[in-house]
């Protein structure tokens, strides 16, 4: 099946941008010529398993043509998690795929992890525009990883693009890599991203000591995503496509919020935000779990979430502040210091990010300081 809708998703892109972006006078920008190199025409189904990780991107078959476009190859399919982790501003674009035959299981649990067969592949990849006003314009592709699961276990891999954006090639100990845009407000960025080295992956993939995906689950899938022929719910797609089996009415299955969704409650969008950029360590089976911090979107407990807790082991990550979050009091909370800090030791998250999310980090001061006996009580809810 050729399942190819990375123009839907880029169209989507640009309707989200044009519709939040205020006018602002046009900056200069130098635009980049890249290679016009295509991928060999490669089928996914052909490799040898047994020889990943390959040299280069190219050689798994995941996209046709020039491959910095993402034209998806046959069973590869595209898919959107209702929030995204913050990775210093950048855009992605995600895929999966499968043999063909198999398919994932959801479990019965309270986030619907999904349970995946062998030889599944997830691919994501991490670009930036040069102007986030024209989101699909001369975009710059910095890396792809890579999970892979074989003989019951994860893999990650890592690929960083080359200069002419034709291909990617297999990098164990990671990169800095310095990259500047322009953002939607028209002002210029700059910043030096950094890619994880191979060993980091487990540092947010980790679940009871054992790598796992992050955002397939069916929390993450259970809502709809723009397709070249209308919108459809992705749990719906993935078992027509033979990727889910035994899907049940959707009402079964949890659903998160969108942080970016001002129509949702501003309880569910910062806990969304929580869940998808912390909750992968804050969590009862996460590596951080004995801070007793847990930040994933289904806690109802107002103290595991950090209200009036003091931290287990203060130092100065903590800043001269007691309590994770003080209700009303954003800017004595360690939550929004660790957030809104670049310091060595005392940023949150740890890896994965060199700015400040400006957006998110307004995002939970906004919750922290409206927090009162009745939002408190609410934070027990889970779903709209």
């Amino acid at each position: 099946m050729n399942i190819c809708w990375v123009h839907s998703f880029i169209a989507a892109i640009v309707i989200f941008f044009a519709c939040n972006s205020p006018n602002q006078k046009e900056e200069s920008i130098q635009l980049t010529v890249y290679g016009d190199w295509e991928a060999p025409d490669v089928e996914t189904s052909a490799v040898s398993f047994d020889q990943i990780p390959f040299k280069n991107l190219s050689e798994y078959g995941f996209f046709r043509g020039k491959m910095r476009e993402f034209n998806a190859g046959n069973g590869v399919l595209l898919y959107e998690p209702a929030s995204s982790l913050f990775t210093d501003y950048a855009l992605k674009s995600r895929y999966v795929w499968m043999p063909e035959g198999v398919s994932a299981t959801i479990h019965d649990d309270v986030e619907g992890t999904f349970e995946f067969p062998d030889q599944t592949i997830l691919i994501k990849n991490f670009f930036y525009p040069a102007d986030f006003r024209e989101p699909a314009e001369n975009i710059r592709v910095i890396e792809t990883r890579l999970m892979v699961k074989r003989n019951g276990v994860w893999d990650a891999f890592p690929y960083i693009w080359n200069e002419d954006q034709t291909d990617a090639s297999y990098k164990v100990v990671g990169a800095e890599i310095p990259v500047n845009w322009i953002d939607d407000q028209g002002e210029a960025q700059l910043a030096n991203y950094i890619v994880p080295n191979k060993a980091q992956c487990k540092s947010c993939h980790n679940k009871d000591e054992i790598m796992v995906p992050l955002g397939v689950k069916a929390k993450h899938l259970n809502h709809e995503l723009q397709e070249k022929d209308g919108s459809k719910n992705q749990l719906i797609r993935w078992e027509e496509v033979g990727y889910i089996h035994g899907l049940r009415a959707l009402e079964n299955y949890p659903r998160m919020v969108s942080y970016n969704d001002t129509s949702s409650s501003l309880d569910l969008r910062a806990k969304a935000y929580l869940d998808i950029n912390c909750a992968h360590c804050h969590s009862a089976e996460g590596p951080a779990s004995t801070s007793g911090l847990f930040l994933n979107y289904e806690e109802t407990e107002p103290a595991k979430l950090g209200v009036f807790k003091t931290p287990v082991a203060a130092g100065f990550g903590a800043g001269s502040f007691k309590y994770s979050i003080w209700p009303g009091k954003s800017d004595e909370s360690i939550m929004t210091f660790r957030m809104g800090t670049n310091q060595v030791g005392a940023a949150m998250p740890e890896i994965g990010r060199v700015t400040v999310h400006k957006e998110g980090l307004e995002l939970i001061k906004v919750w922290i300081d409206g927090m009162s006996e009745e939002s408190l009580a609410g934070l027990g809810e889970v779903q709209n």
